[in-house]
């Protein structure tokens, strides 16, 4: 079984974030307005601060975000960190002054993490 990435999409009036847990033909709308789709990145140019990065040690899982730690500030944050893995996804929200890293207990070869920052939106593990 393949990991479970959901689309995610974003109201860029309000910021309600949609997650769909089944894809029809239609178009989502929000505050009269088409949502926008989130697009997974995976790098950017300079230092590492957004993509997850995976530790697993048994069957432990820790997803860090970013090769350097990423900021927990007020106005700028990860909001959230999913692990998925056959079938399954796990996802922890955070808030400013947490830490940006998420531990999950489970046992997988094949694992995908993803993390939500406010500012910069999605971003998934390489």
């Amino acid at each position: 079984m393949v990991a479970l990435l959901k689309r995610i999409y974003k109201c860029n009036v309000c910021g309600n974030i949609v997650e769909v847990v089944h894809e029809g033909k239609g178009q989502l709308v929000c505050c009269g307005q088409s949502m926008q789709l989130l697009e997974e990145k995976t790098a950017e140019p300079g230092k590492e601060k957004h993509a997850p990065v995976l530790e697993v040690s048994g069957d432990t899982v820790v997803v860090k975000v970013g090769s350097v730690q990423h900021p927990m500030e007020e106005g700028h944050y990860i909001e959230w960190i999913e692990v998925s893995t056959d079938g399954e996804a796990y996802r922890k929200y955070l808030k400013p002054g947490d830490k940006p890293e998420a531990s999950f207990k489970l046992k997988a070869e094949k694992l995908t993490a993803r993390a939500y920052c406010n500012m910069h939106g999605l971003w998934r593990s390489p």
